[in-house]
Order: structure tokens, then sequence, then C-alpha cells
């Protein structure tokens, strides 16, 4: 298969579309302005250029003395200045004799010749005209100038070229093939759109596998998916696997100030790409240029629309051309227009998910290659502790425990790193030198003994994984629980308990101090939205019934947003309104029955709380069956002070969780 590609007379291939560089450029403009200085020294010399400059009171010295000879008097016309050209003998018999040159002004010696007659010198009569000469002096500065700029500002002047001068022409960068170079191997997590990505390259390797059946590749493909689930790095794969030229651009750099530059780039871009058919056109967040069109606050007729419109027929117009493909990425798709997603332009759409357990633990695989872990890491305990985070989350959490135990004088990573990566990265670093008072920290470990309490108590809730009162991000206090696998659906039994256990809080503060303080703010509108979900979108609802009620998008678009009416009345609204508070108030009371029975070992996972700071879900177990922990927690560390640098060979890795979920305070 041909790959169209340009070679420089070196032989180094060279990107089809670009102008191999001159590297002869900058010295034979040096050359050229050698030649023209050392020209101009020439011309500038005039006809009298190297010879002995007299003044005419010497001349007349030496004509009085007889050692002038063979004298010329030469005129400029239009010019009071004459010069008198000729030889001057070193002694009067003629031994030894040099040029010489001489300028009179004639508004001063209006008696020239007959001056010159007196001392027996009899000058010829010469007319010279250097006009040219005279021109080219007179420019000479301004010409030098000129240089100088173009030396110093050269750079900038190319790269005002390319963007100044070339508004309309496509930024889209070809990718090399052997420079930071990924593969399907570096791809985990995301097997089916893997497989799919990888139908397109066999395409682009053997298209008569394919069309001797009648079928034909798809003209676009569309990656569609939350932020940092891989949709980028796939498509990087594809350009490592696929022998075609592969050319990359963001949907942003379509758009500029300049009307019509987005839609001339688009040509631009396609034109590449025609020319080096069979390739790959890849554009990231194409959201930025594919929008709806003729919704938002602007008018229709816009540069975005226009740069839209040019994309539409160059995808799929009169003009069609076979082996060129479109790849895109967005985690927007709500806002794409429908025409760019009909087929002949986006025939196929990908979605690429947050990864599952199995996926968590190939991209932790994956990434895990650059770092030195301890012997006995399991990677798969560490993907059952991380559900619901993304490659790119995953890939930070090896990262951030690498540099962990770096700070710690370690030799490789442990699973006690692995996990206080892993809460930083969802949570935030611990903040131990938060100034906190007796009172409101005992206040946060009353508050998180609630919610702990609760979990552990509750049937249809995840089993306990930590509580602590050290904070951590925007919170004071965490209490966290782990699925013990990934969950698709909830059931409405689960997300009533889930109601209770966030009320737990709250009813504690107020069971315990007969008042109630802003901590419980996130408590509050994690349980406010849960239950007006489970009214308006999951039918769980005895009241309303199984009825949709709003139109629920995950992302707002301002220009629906507008035009949106509700399509329900206002008495249902207010009985929406109190179906949500009902959900709410049965969970409060649900709670503070249950705190109220358990009064005794409330305060005695809050006292252990103010005492160790952090305990896990097995302490918690141990105080509500024996009355005290049978494994206590070491003393906590005084709040300032930095961990200590404990060597490998003598840390104990600690039991990794099973999945990660948190009840904020």
């Amino acid at each position: 298969m041909s790959n169209h590609e340009n070679r420089t007379p070196g032989g180094n291939r060279q990107p089809p579309g670009q102008e191999p560089s001159n590297g002869w450029r900058g010295p034979l403009t040096l050359l050229l302005v050698a030649l023209l200085l050392l020209g101009g020294s020439f011309l500038f010399k005039g006809p009298y250029g190297g010879v002995k400059e007299l003044a005419y009171p010497q001349l007349l010295q030496e004509a009085e003395k007889g050692l002038v000879d063979k004298v010329d008097l030469v005129t400029e016309p239009s010019s009071a200045t004459v010069y008198l050209k000729g030889v001057l003998k070193k002694s009067p018999e003629g031994a030894g004799s040099e040029p010489f040159r001489t300028s009179v002004n004639l508004d001063f010696n209006r008696d020239l010749k007959a001056e010159l007659l007196e001392r027996g010198i009899r000058p010829r009569e010469v007319t010279d005209s250097n006009q040219v000469g005279s021109v080219l002096l007179s420019l000479l500065p301004f010409c030098l100038f000129v240089l100088v700029l173009y030396f110093i500002f050269r750079q900038q002047i190319r790269m005002a070229g390319k963007g100044a001068l070339n508004f309309g022409k496509s930024k889209a960068r070809m990718l090399s093939r052997d420079k930071n170079r990924i593969t399907f191997k570096d791809v985990a997590g995301v097997e089916e759109a893997r497989e799919e990505v990888e139908e397109i390259v066999d395409f682009l390797r053997d298209p008569k596998k394919f069309q001797k059946l009648g079928g034909r590749i798809p003209k676009g493909v569309l990656l569609i998916g939350p932020p940092g689930t891989g949709k980028t790095l796939l498509a990087r794969a594809i350009a490592g696997e696929a022998d075609v030229p592969f050319f990359s651009i963001s949907g942003s750099d379509f758009v500029e100030m300049f009307v019509g530059v987005g839609a001339s780039r688009v040509r631009d871009m396609f034109e590449q790409g025609k020319k080096s058919a069979p390739c790959i056109i890849f554009i990231d967040e194409i959201d930025a240029v594919g929008r709806h069109r003729g919704h938002g606050l602007g008018g229709g007729h816009d540069e975005r629309e226009q740069t839209l419109n040019a994309l539409l027929v160059e995808m799929d117009g009169f003009d069609t051309q076979e082996g060129v493909i479109i790849i895109a990425a967005t985690n927007r798709p709500d806002v794409l227009d429908p025409a760019l997603l009909r087929p002949g332009r986006f025939d196929r759409q990908i979605t690429v998910n947050l990864p599952d357990v199995k996926g968590r633990e190939e991209i932790l695989k994956v990434h895990s290659r650059r770092v030195k872990l301890s012997e006995g890491t399991d990677l798969g305990v560490v993907a059952r502790g991380t559900p619901g985070y993304s490659g790119a989350e995953l890939a930070n959490v090896i990262n951030e425990s690498a540099l962990l135990a770096a700070r710690k004088g370690l030799k490789s990573i442990g699973i006690t790193e692995l996990e206080e990566a892993r809460d930083k990265v969802r949570w935030g670093r611990e903040r131990r030198s938060l100034a906190i008072s007796e009172k409101e920290k005992e206040n946060t470990a009353y508050h998180e003994a609630g919610h702990a309490l609760l979990l552990e108590l509750l049937e249809n809730t995840e089993p306990l994984h930590k509580v602590t009162i050290i904070p951590r991000g925007p919170s004071l206090g965490s209490t966290m629980w782990l699925p013990q696998e990934d969950k698709y659906n909830m059931r409405r039994r689960e997300l009533v308990d889930s109601l209770c256990v966030t009320m737990g809080g709250r009813v504690a503060e107020e069971i315990v101090f007969g008042d109630v303080t802003s901590g419980a703010r996130g408590d509050i509108k994690q349980a406010t939205g849960m239950a007006r979900r489970m009214v308006c979108e999951w039918g769980m609802s005895e009241g309303l019934g199984m009825v949709e009620y709003g139109d629920h998008d995950d992302y707002v678009f301002l220009g629906r947003e507008l035009s949106r009416q509700r399509d329900y009345s206002e008495a249902t609204a207010q009985e929406i309104d109190r179906e949500v508070r009902k959900l709410c108030d049965d969970a409060y009371e649900r709670a503070r029955k249950i705190l109220l029975e358990k009064r005794e070992a409330l305060e005695a996972i809050a006292k252990a709380l103010l005492e160790y700071e952090t305990l896990d879900g097995s302490q918690i177990r141990d105080i509500l069956e024996h009355g005290s922990m049978r494994n206590p927690p070491s003393a906590p560390r005084p709040r300032g002070t930095p961990p200590p640098l404990i060597p490998r060979d003598t840390a104990a890795d600690s039991g990794f969780p099973h999945g990660l979920t948190e009840a904020p305070a």
C-alpha cells in the first residue's frame, strides 16, 4: 500500500501537504547580501577609487615643483564640484609615480583653469555621470535597515506567516509513527470499543476483505464517553496501529476571530486528507464546533455554524472521497447537531464507558509497568477498591502512590501507598495541620459516628470501610463504604436505607448536643437529590406512580433550557415536593429511632474516633459486638507533624478495601 509520502533529497520522509525545509536559503541569502555590498563598494568608489587624495593647495605646490603630469578635469552634470585626476611624480626626472585625485569646489575657485595654466598644467576636460550610484547610495541606509530587521525577526516573521498570512490553512498535525508510539496493547478497560476501532484498522490494511462482500467502512466514528475514559488514547492507538497518515486537530482550532476562517480550515483539512488517502483525521472535542444549530443566545448565522456547515458538506457532499476516515471524540453528545450524527457522516457511535472491576485491573497493570511495585501487591484488590474511577484517575493513583513512596524514602510501592493515593485522588490530601477546636472535633466525631453506626445496622447498605475525623479536601471528616461488586441498578430498599444513612450525621448531632450545625449541608443536598430522582425519574413514589416528571439531562444546554416548558401542572409540582419531603422526613425519623436505641454504641464509636481519629470497618464491628476493639489502631501523630519515613522492610501493608464511596460530612 502506498503511503503517499514525499522524500527530501537526503532521503528523509516528509509529511504530505508540507514543503521540505530549505536549509540552503539562509546561507544563500547571506551570500547575496555580501555580493550586493561588494558590488556597491565598487560602484560607490566611482572611477577614482583606490587613488591618493590630494588637497588643492598641495596640488598647486606640487605643480610648481614640476611633479604633476597627465591631468584630467572631470566634471559632473548639475554639480559645483569638479575632480582633478592625474599622476604625481616622485621626482622631476620621472622616477616613480602614483595616481592622485583632487576635488575642487568651483564656488570658491572660479579661476581654476587660469591658476592651473599659470603653473604649467593643461588639463583635459572629461564629463563623468554616476547618477545610478548616487541613487543607490541614497537607498543604502534604508536597505540596510530592512535587512537588519529581517534577520532579527526572521523567526517571528515565519511564525506570523503561518498564523497571520495563512488564516485559512488547517492546523491539523500529522503524528509521527515512531515518536511516542501507542498501540492497542497500551489500551485497557474498553474491550468492546477497542474491537470496533480495530475493525477500522483492519479495513485500512486489507480493504478487499470487506469489499468482496459489498460492505464499506464507516466514513466517521464518534467516540462518546465521560472525561478520562480513554477516548483520545484510543485514537492515538489507532494512529500507532494503522500504517496510514494520521492527522490530529482539536475542535477549537477551527474557530477564529475572523469570519470564514473555520470553514476554510475545514476545506483545507480535507484537501490534505484527500492527497494522503487512505488516511485518518482525528477531531478531538468536536462539540466545540459541532453544536446544535439554532440554539443558544446568538444569531443563527455565525462563524461556528458556517464551520459546521462546511464540515457537513465535506463529510458527505457531492465531492465524496473514499479512504478518508473521520474519528471524533466528545463527552457532550447531547449538544451535537443531528445532521452530524446521521448515517453517512458519523455512521458509528462508540461509547467508551467507565471501566468495570476487570477493566480497572487491566488499566492498573498498564500504568504500573513504569513503576516498581512491592512483591505480593495485588492490583485486583486495588481495582475492587476503586469503583467509579476513570482510566485517567487510575493513572493518577499509580503516579501519586509513586510520589508518596519517594517522599517516604521507600524502594517500591506497596498497598498502603496505593490506598493513600486513591483517597487523595478522590477527596484530596489529609489536612492534619488544620487548626480545629476540641468542640468542633467532638461534633465531627459524633456526626461521623452516626453515619457509621447506621451503615452497620441497616440491612440494605454496603459494608463500612473506614471512618475518619481527619480533614481531607473540603470535608472535616468522612465515612467511607465500599460496594462488594459493581452496581448498575439500585433497588428501592437500598435507596431508602441510603437516605437513612445520609441523615445519620445530622440526627446524631441533635441527639447528643440538642442542636445542629451547618456541617450537614452536603448530606442534605445528597438526600434531596436522591429523593427527587426517586420521585421524578425512577417511579418509586406510591402517590405519583411510575411516571417521569420533567425532561432530565445530565448536562445543561442553555439554548434548550430557555425554551423548555414544564410538562406537568402546578398541582403536580406541589405533589412532587410533598413526596420528596415525605421520603426525607421518613428517613430522618427512622435514623433518629435507631440511634436513640443504640445511644451507647454511638457514644463508644465517637469516643474511639476522638482518641484514634481513624477507624476501619472491622474495628467498628468490634465495638458493636464486644464493646471494645480487639485490634486498636496506633496512636495518631500530632497535628502539623509530617509522616515518618518508614523503611520498606519494616512497613506493614494493611489490607485493601473492596470499593469506595463517601458520605460527606
